[in-house]
Order: structure tokens, then C-alpha cells, then sequence
């Protein structure tokens, strides 16, 4: 019911995996007595596998969203909720995770030294617009729209390949701009392109 209900999430694979993952533990065991000691053996088992506190965290998010729906909105023919009241998932402490920073000048030279040419593009381009794997990757050039008051353009990339599901304005530096323009009469269609 949950991943029927969700089609429209930017994450429903990444739940079903989870979910598919979470079976073995949980799977046989009927909604109503479902709680935070059930998952203990995912959650040790998930750590022996070396997988970080975040990682395990997703599938306790996946679990107590379930529960939720099944107490608050979920109803049955007689108009009853599923389960009376969900229990609280605790989610585990994530001092683990590392903390995000930006690359320096020289770390970013270096990285992009090692990249093959069309892939250093990329790496260029997403750098400098913030644009994800899959909106650069697919990035096509109807999606061009000029800006003539500035003598520019700009990209509008489709709710459909946005993580929010919501249209993207994608505004050109410099740097991404002449990548850009290096890319120009390559491909009829898309922007990146590697063969």
C-alpha cells in the first residue's frame, strides 16, 4: 500500500530496497506489533554489514512512516484506523556521518585532473549550477531558454528529473556557461554526451 500510494516519490526505489531489506527482520510480523525491539536485530545486523547509522536510519524512517499512516490515515471498512496508535522508532545517534564542506580551489584542480575530458565537463558544470547527477546527465537542449534583457540563457529542467518534483531554474556562471558552449552542435538532443 505504501509504495502503491508513492509512485510519485523521487525515492520509491530507494524505500523499496529498503523495505525489501527490512522483510527478513519484520516482514512475518503483523502491523499491530511492529515496534522499536522488533528492528533491533536489523539494526545490529545492518551495523556488522558496516553500514552507517544514516544508511540504517533511512529504513527506520521507511518503518515508522508506515506505522504512522497505518495509526493516522490508513482506514479499514469499517472506517477504523489500522493499528490504534504507532509506536515510537527511535533513529540511532548519526556522530558517524561526515560533515559536508566545500572543495578548495586546489582539491577541485586536483579531482578534475583525473577525470576523462567529457566527464570533467560534467563535474565542471554540475560544480558550478549545484545540479545533480541526473539533471546534468540528461540535461537537453530544448530545455534552453534564452534571457535576452541579459544577453543570456538559462536551462529549465523538468519536475520530472528534480528531486522535489518541481521545475528547475538552473542560472549559468561563467564556468558553466563556456562549458556550455563547448558542448554546442555535439549532439542534436542532449548536452553531455560520451560516444
Amino acid at each position: 500500500k505504501f509504495l502503491n500510494e508513492n509512485q510519485h516519490k523521487a525515492s520509491l526505489r530507494t524505500d523499496a530496497r529498503l523495505l525489501k531489506q527490512l522483510d527478513p527482520f519484520i516482514g512475518h510480523l503483523a502491523l499491530t506489533v511492529i515496534h522499536q525491539r522488533n528492528l533491533e536485530m536489523y539494526i545490529q545486523t545492518r551495523k556488522a554489514d558496516g553500514v552507517k547509522n544514516r544508511t540504517i536510519n533511512y529504513g527506520l524512517q521507511v518503518v515508522r512512516r508506515i506505522l504512522n499512516l497505518a495509526a493516522q490515515e490508513w482506514m479499514d471498512e469499517n472506517a477504523l484506523s489500522w493499528i490504534v496508535s504507532a509506536p515510537k522508532i527511535r533513529l540511532l545517534p548519526e556522530q558517524n556521518k561526515r560533515l559536508p564542506y566545500p572543495l578548495s580551489k586546489d582539491e577541485e584542480q586536483r579531482l578534475f585532473a583525473y577525470l576523462p575530458t567529457h566527464l570533467k565537463k560534467m563535474a565542471v558544470f554540475a560544480v558550478n549550477t549545484g545540479c545533480r547527477d541526473q539533471e546534468t546527465c540528461r540535461l537537453q537542449w530544448q530545455w534552453q531558454v534564452a534571457v535576452p534583457e541579459l544577453n543570456t540563457y538559462v536551462f529549465i529542467i523538468p519536475a520530472n528529473l528534480v528531486k522535489n518534483r518541481q521545475n528547475r531554474l538552473v542560472i549559468l556562471n561563467q564556468q558553466a556557461k563556456q562549458v556550455i558552449e563547448t558542448q554546442r552542435g555535439k549532439h542534436p538532443q542532449f548536452v553531455f554526451t560520451y560516444r
